[in-house]
């Protein structure tokens, strides 16, 4: 039995990490990479293995928190899953693997300091600024910043822009340019409209235990016009970085995607009373962010 019970927690706790949404950090850390490769240092193998195993320690961990508090505040009890949206429901499911999850998230917390505390050593101060301000914004996002429609909005996108994205870059030795600041900030803006598009579906369950997040305040129809913003802008940035010659020609890349995104940008003021067309747009909202930034990262490298 206790085999069987140790079995179910591990397949709770790995669960709680959302797997399939765990390709973002890499990709962040790639775009990170890529702005490396592309200044006067050299890469080393173990450098480059460790900011990517922090980011997937700060991913999964943040993911993890939000999962034990998400069932510790009935959230999780209340809501309607969806694939994108909704948490991964495996504590309602196994409620006895929630000490399990909150210590797997306490020791990935432990394994990202540790992480950090060498490149400290390795490049000094700077890397203490980032790494403060991830593990805040990783502790603060679900208790705190959630009851802000400001941080829930840009808290995403800060931790996975300027934070992993010119955290990558100066753990590898490099240093944060023009060209950093619009890859960092395009990323911010990706990742926020991710995650505020995704609060959608969970409008109603996060009012009721307290949140004030975007479409809480201003309601659905008028956060669609953030959410297309956002993704929009993005695409912007790109194009003026590249017509102002800051970022490389084959950053152009990204534009491939734009058609998806303005897809996004037209369809979703239509579908927000329609869960089949949301949910379309909301698969179709995360390919196009994993995309552009793939492409985002690859011109970055091949400049």
């Amino acid at each position: 039995m206790s085999s069987l019970m140790s079995s179910l927690s591990i397949a709770a706790v790995t669960r709680a990490t959302r797997p399939s949404f765990l390709i973002l950090a890499p990709l962040c850390v790639l775009l990170g990479a890529s702005l490396a490769a592309n200044q006067p240092i050299t890469l080393h193998g173990l450098d480059v293995a460790l900011v990517l195993l922090g980011g997937l320690l700060a991913h999964a961990g943040v993911n993890l928190l939000n999962e034990y508090d998400d069932f510790r505040s009935g959230l999780d009890l209340i809501t309607r899953r969806t694939p994108f949206s909704g948490g991964s429901g495996a504590l309602p499911e196994h409620p006895s693997a929630a000490p399990q999850v909150l210590m797997a998230a306490l020791a990935m917390l432990v394994g990202l300091v540790a992480i950090g505390v060498y490149f400290l050593w390795l490049r000094g101060w700077p890397i203490l600024i980032i790494g403060v301000s991830g593990v805040f914004l990783i502790i603060a996002y679900t208790r705190w910043l959630t009851r802000s429609p400001l941080g829930c909005l840009l808290a995403p996108g800060l931790g996975f822009g300027p934070i992993m994205v010119l955290g990558t870059l100066i753990a590898l030795g490099g240093r944060v340019d023009e060209t950093a600041l619009i890859g960092a900030a395009v990323t911010l803006l990706l990742v926020s409209e991710l995650l505020l598009i995704n609060q959608f579906p969970d409008v109603e369950a996060d009012r009721r235990i307290g949140r004030r997040h975007l479409p809480i305040v201003v309601g659905l129809p008028i956060a669609s016009r953030w959410v297309a913003g956002l993704l929009l802008g993005a695409f912007a940035l790109i194009a003026l970085g590249r017509l102002y010659d800051l970022l490389p020609v084959n950053t152009w890349l990204a534009f491939l995607a734009f058609p998806a995104a303005l897809w996004i940008a037209l369809r979703l003021p239509k579908a927000l009373k329609n869960e089949e067309s949301l949910q379309k747009i909301m698969g179709v909202n995360v390919a196009t962010l994993l995309t552009t930034l793939l492409l985002l990262a690859v011109g970055v490298w091949l400049a």
